[in-house]
């Protein structure tokens, strides 16, 4: 049976850029569901897209869908047969369901108990007429942020669907989506190639699209755009400054994508670099262009959806838009300056941070005074500097500049420090607090900028989770995540030996009267939420298992678990591991709570209970003195010295003696040692 492929192409009005990445993504796991569901196998699966078109592409699908023998069970034994055997309503309704007469059922049991079950041969049903019924499902299930109707019609998307083709085995899979039918007809770019194209399989839609201005594949697009803005920078005098993010945008805004170069009055160069930067990419989506040294030149890239006869008349219009955008950010940053940013803060009291939460000022002054609590801490000789920054790094909340341009927060904050001669470690400070921004992002350089910004975030967690505002499985408006995050992130960069258990403490402590919920209840939600999200960040490096089983012993200090989950990762090469995991997990298994008793060695009837007290008392003062110190592999080095007294005293010991006293020590004995390990990890969470 030869094998056939799938080709659909939904084609819309133009979907925003963002929602592309995920809907691709989306297409590639439901058809794969859809798929595998219906018993119909298949090689290689691709995602296309541009603003106009979702492309989903499903090499080798046999046919027709094979053969199966299905079997199918209904209700116990006891609900399908009254006493004298006879069948009950219950079992004829499920045999009615089966399609098959009552007698044809056949018990079967399970862990459960007995059930009746049916057995019926499934003939293979034609692929295409399966397809039919999985591509409408497709369509309807792509998710995107927002979805809209148009027309009177009851079928939803991200923009209104214009032309829908649906091909299997260059055939059409007949269905319809609204007043759309699925057809063989494409269509060309909307300006360049505004006409139809009839499409016979994938490779010829690819080269029909070449033809009619579409590129349909966005990586192809992507390395036209890395391409063309570097040499269109080069031939500007300068190099195009990499902006990966705004790449992968464009990528998404084009489908025939061109690049040419425009320029703006360097007057305007006076204006902050990073406000620049940001007017030009997030308002207007330009690249831009810096000199060998890495300095901003009076330039911009701009991404065409068309090639144009004279790009001078593109350029024009895009200058004077860029004009007017850079004029309205001058202006603010000269306006700016006039109001210092230590009056600026006072402004705060009036912007409301949360409604539960209070004020912006309220906020700071929560965080200034942990901040405070933890410089004094880790470095008394900053206190000043953190305290002033804490103080001044929301004023720039107020300003004309960020009400414009809310991007550049913190970074205007750092330009109007400056300005005014605050000194250089306090202004970096203001822009650092915000870090990281994204996952993976720029962390703070500087101790005052990571402790105000630890501090902030701190706050912000332990407020929301205070009055109820905590993140969902779908929603976290504040960011709580990433600022969890963020702070996990700072600590291990920064290598700061702080208990997160305290630091929760004292920001609940400021909250005080705000919280609506007990502050021990939000403390255990807080902490479970760091935890959560500590050991995902560690599950990304090291076993899940190992994880799990150094923070079940402790994580609030963050550096001294993940040095803990480091050490137990590379302990589980060693030789003796295997061995002493599982003696492990069977002293927990069989000490259950533990014995709290002293160890009696007058109560030893084997050698083999004293040889595993000598063993042990010796390695107790090593193990003791390697964990205070924090050196955890040469703990667990030294732990597994007791493989072979541990191994002798279960071949030779039966714990549970007849004799209460001996049974006893031997269970106090054990406790001991379980209490020793468990300072390292809970090893009973190692899987195997």
């Amino acid at each position: 049976m030869s094998a056939k492929e799938l080709f659909l192409e939904i084609g819309c009005e133009e979907i925003p850029a963002g929602f592309i990445p995920r809907a691709m993504a989306e297409m590639e796991a439901i058809i794969t569901r859809e798929l595998s569901n219906a018993r119909l196998s298949f090689g290689e699966v691709r995602t296309l897209a541009t603003p106009r078109r979702l492309v989903l592409f499903v090499k080798d699908i046999p046919a027709v869908q094979p053969d199966a023998e299905i079997t199918a069970t209904g209700p116990s034994v006891k609900a399908a047969y009254d006493a004298s055997g006879k069948p009950t309503k219950a079992a004829e309704g499920f045999a009615r369901g089966q399609g098959v007469d009552v007698a044809e059922l056949k018990t079967v049991t399970t862990d459960k108990g007995e059930y009746i079950s049916v057995t019926r041969q499934e003939t293979g049903r034609p692929t295409h007429l399966i397809l039919a019924e999985i591509l409408p499902k497709l369509v309807v299930e792509i998710p995107f942020k927002k979805s809209m109707r148009w027309g009177d019609q009851d079928v939803r998307f991200a923009r209104p669907i214009h032309w829908i083709v649906a091909l299997f085995d260059g055939s059409v899979v007949p269905f319809s989506f609204g007043t759309i039918q699925s057809g063989a007809v494409s269509r060309g770019h909307r300006f360049m190639a505004n006409n139809t194209f009839p499409v016979r399989d994938f490779a010829h839609y690819l080269e029909e699209c070449e033809r009619h201005f579409v590129i349909p594949d966005p990586e192809r697009r992507k390395e036209i755009i890395r391409r063309e803005t570097h040499r269109v920078a080069e031939a500007a005098g300068g190099r195009l400054l990499p902006d990966e993010g705004l790449l992968e945008e464009v990528t998404y805004l084009a489908e025939y994508p061109s690049a040419v170069a425009g320029t703006f009055p360097p007057e305007f160069l006076k204006v902050p670099r990073e406000v620049l930067i940001t007017s030009m990419r997030s308002h207007q989506r330009y690249f831009s262009i810096v000199d060998t040294n890495g300095r901003l030149m009076p330039g911009f890239i701009t991404i065409n959806n068309t090639l144009t006869e004279d790009p001078s008349v593109v350029v024009k219009g895009n200058e004077r838009v860029l004009r007017a955008r850079l004029s309205d950010a001058r202006f603010f940053f000269e306006e700016d300056q006039k109001v210092k940013l230590e009056t600026r803060v006072e402004s705060l009291k009036s912007v409301v941070y949360q409604q539960k939460l209070g004020t912006s000022y309220e906020k700071m002054e929560r965080f200034r005074a942990l901040a405070k609590s933890l410089s004094e801490f880790l470095n008394p000789a900053i206190t000043p500097q953190v305290e002033q920054a804490a103080y001044l790094c929301k004023a720039d909340l107020v300003s004309g500049m960020v009400g414009e341009f809310p991007e550049v927060q913190g970074i205007m904050g750092r330009e109007y420090a400056l300005l005014e001669g605050i000194p250089t470690d306090v202004a970096n400070a203001i822009a650092e607090h915000y870090l990281p921004t994204q996952a993976g992002g720029e962390l703070p350089a500087s101790d005052i900028g990571a402790i105000v910004s630890i501090c902030d975030k701190l706050d912000t967690i332990c407020g929301c989770f205070g009055v109820g505002l905590i993140p969902t499985g779908s929603a976290d408006p504040y960011a709580l995540r990433r600022s969890a995050i963020g702070v996990i992130n700072i600590i291990l960069d920064r290598g700061y030996r702080i208990s997160l258990s305290d630091g929760i403490d004292k920001s609940l402590q400021l909250l005080g009267a705000k919280l609506t919920r007990p502050a021990a209840d939000v403390k255990t939600d807080v902490m479970e939420f760091f935890r959560g999200r500590f050991t995902n960040l560690q599950g990304d490096q090291y076993a899940t298992d190992v994880v799990e089983a150094a923070v079940s012993v402790g994580y609030t200090d963050l550096v001294d678990a993940t040095a803990r989950i480091k050490a137990l990762a590379e302990f589980t090469g060693h030789p003796d591991f295997e061995a002493l995991a599982v003696a492990f997990k069977r002293i927990g298994n069989i000490i259950k709570e533990g014995v709290d008793a002293p160890v009696d060695p007058a109560l030893f009837q084997d050698p083999a209970e004293g040889g595993l007290y000598e063993a042990f008392q010796a390695t107790k003062t090593s193990v003791e003195t390697f964990v205070a110190n924090g050196a955890w592999l040469d703990a667990l080095t030294e732990i597994a010295t007791l493989r072979g007294p541990v191994d002798t005293f279960f071949d030779k010991v039966m714990v549970m003696a007849d004799d209460q006293r001996v049974k006893t020590n031997r269970l106090a004995l054990l406790t001991a040692m379980a209490r020793m390990f468990g300072k390292v990890a809970d090893f009973s969470r190692i899987a195997g």
